[in-house]
């Protein structure tokens, strides 16, 4: 008896119209929104924070490292769960542990009493469990948007995700420094939940996504690999050339040694089990795919501008400019208007066009461009210009985030679109930790040696009368923030007497321009992956229908004599096609 082909357990997708796709998407854009706030928000008020709650330097390190480890390291995991089970109910698991462990950070004021004792580790521990919803989600909407707009008509709703991410990414710091100022720290963590909850919510009422079904084998030795290694060379680089008062550690030290080599073996043997295993967490194999492969580096760029002027620009304003947290903030908005005119604008125009490649190539130009600009500011350079810059930078920033997905995921096998899609934001995810982390460093070396110069030339012109230094005999209010320097503490900029505010502003302005100077070779490189990236067009199909063709293409090759055979029987045993007439005694595939 013949067997009739059997259907995929993926059905098609109806095509949305665009008011529906919006209104399936508002529950995703509502959670991205407050995981992304959520996740910058404390950014501000986290040295009020560490000290109510009588933290160490050591501690304080480790709330920013557990942050940033979770995150990269859970990403391309969550990818690949994408790929395997149902993607709705992934993504609110993903948004449900976000939202426990920020309410849970939020009580560290309440742990150890009056003196707080345990109530740092208590944050740490949640910062932790918190981004690892964070890289869910950050993993799982580039996903579950393809899996219900095609390529084509991606780009203008990718935009919308964007422009959220972008407001929420550099307007948390912003919004953390009005709710500490007037509400208390704790809010920053509370605030967010009820917000979530709505997400949560919309999620489930208007998110319809295709439940692909299929038997697979968990690479459950390349993830332990993959989360050691990384986690351990992460928290070499983020401590690493740190003094010992951080929680750090010299780079030539023994315990660098010991981390960088296990942390190296373990990477090596997950790279390696990739490439031996049939369903790998990152498939490395993809590499030998130009798409991919190109896309990957330039994110790493993309990744490091991102985090990082999230991080340096917010300590320029407040060092090199004396502005309040909350001013600094309101300073950056010309940034974030540049990121929401880059993904929106440029999300709009390739939905229209169906042309990707010039608005990428721009997008990278402009990066490139913001980057240099930034590199030659000072602490006296007029305000104006370093709001074009940052303009430039968000712009770039903007417009390469999210189609760089959308061209990699345009490029991919729908069936790898989680792992592929979770790679690619692993890898911006992983050049931004790794960024924050070794510019910091090199921040903290740049600054500290400035200020000393600064400081000695300040006081070497000695009054010959009195023998002390001419500035404390000329600014005698001097002497206290000389010895305020002295210990290695910044204090308020706004307390400072004039000629030391003036080192002090000076060092912090030309050593951050250092570092954007130190990211543009990365931005070349980003400018140079993107001219290379194959010119594929954009493809009509969403992720459900290419599933489903993929699949159908798959039956409808194999000819009469073949279905029952060995491929026929493959692709019912390894799941990839569903007989509807399967019974516990058997399969009707082995008949003949």
């Amino acid at each position: 008896m013949s067997t009739e082909p059997a259907r995929p357990a993926t059905s098609s997708t109806p095509t949305m119209r665009p008011a529906q796709v919006l209104q399936a998407i508002s529950g995703l854009m509502a959670a991205m929104f407050v995981v992304l706030v959520s996740s910058t928000v404390v950014a501000t008020p986290m040295p009020r924070i560490m000290s109510d709650l009588n933290g160490t330097n050591t501690e304080y390190t480790w709330v920013l490292v557990a942050a940033f480890l979770s995150m990269t390291v859970s990403t391309p995991i969550w990818g690949k769960l994408a790929d395997i089970f149902n993607r709705k109910l992934l993504l609110q698991l993903a948004l449900a542990i976000f939202t426990v462990a920020t309410v849970a950070a939020g009580f560290a004021g309440q742990i150890g009493g009056a003196t707080h004792e345990g109530g740092a580790s208590w944050l740490i521990g949640w910062r932790f469990v918190q981004a690892l919803g964070t890289g869910g989600l950050m993993a799982l909407g580039q996903v579950v948007i393809a899996d219900i707009i095609s390529p084509r008509e991606r780009g203008k709703y990718m935009g919308i995700m964007g422009a959220v991410m972008a407001v929420g990414q550099i307007g948390g710091p912003l919004l953390g420094g009005v709710i500490a100022d007037s509400w208390g720290w704790e809010w920053c963590f509370f605030v967010c939940a009820p917000i979530a909850v709505v997400a949560f919510v919309m999620i489930q009422a208007t998110l319809h996504v295709s439940d692909i079904r299929r038997k697979v084998k968990i690479d459950y030795l390349g993830a332990g690999l993959i989360v050691s290694g990384i986690s351990i060379l992460l928290i070499w680089i983020s401590l690493g050339g740190k003094t010992e008062d951080t929680g750090g550690f010299p780079w030539d030290s023994t315990n660098s040694i010991v981390l960088v080599s296990i942390g190296a073996v373990l990477t090596i043997a997950a790279i390696v089990t990739e490439f031996l295993v049939e369903e790998p967490i990152i498939p490395v194999r993809l590499f030998a795919q130009r798409t991919f492969a190109l896309a990957s580096v330039a994110s790493v760029a993309v990744g490091v501008t991102m985090f990082g002027t999230s991080v340096f620009l917010s300590q320029y304003l407040q060092f090199a400019r004396g502005l309040t947290p909350t001013d600094s903030g309101l300073a950056t908005i010309p940034m974030v208007i540049g990121s929401m005119a880059g993904a929106v604008g440029v999300g709009q125009a390739i939905s229209r066009t169906g042309r990707w490649k010039p608005f990428v190539i721009g997008g990278s130009v402009a990066l490139l461009a913001g980057l240099a600009l930034m590199s030659r500011i000072h602490y006296d350079t007029d305000i104006w210009s370093v709001w074009l810059n940052m303009f430039l930078l968000g712009l770039g920033s903007g417009v390469l985030m999210q189609n760089l997905v959308l061209v990699t995921q345009n490029s991919l096998p729908a069936t790898q679109l989680g792992a592929g899609s979770g790679a690619v934001t692993f890898f911006r995810s992983l050049g931004g930790t790794v960024g924050v982390s070794v510019l910091g460093s090199v921040l903290g070396a740049q600054v500290g040696d400035r200020i000393k110069d600064g400081l000695s030339a300040l006081l070497e012109k000695i009054d010959p009368t009195l023998q002390v230094p001419s500035l404390l005999v000329d600014n005698p209010d001097c002497a206290d923030s000389v010895d305020a320097l002295g210990t290695g503490a910044v204090p308020a900029v706004g307390q400072l007497c004039e000629p030391v505010r003036t080192v002090v502003e000076s060092s912090y302005g030309d050593s951050i321009a250092f570092l954007f100077l130190l990211v543009v070779p990365l931005a070349i490189v980003t400018f140079l992956c993107v001219c290379f990236l194959p010119n594929l067009p954009l493809s009509r199909k969403t992720a459900a229908e290419q599933i489903e063709e993929e699949l159908g293409a798959e039956l409808a090759a194999l000819e009469p004599a073949e279905r029952g055979g060995e491929g026929f029987r493959e692709l019912v045993e390894t799941g990839q096609i569903v007989l509807p007439e399967q019974t516990g005694t058997g399969k009707r595939g082995d008949r003949r």
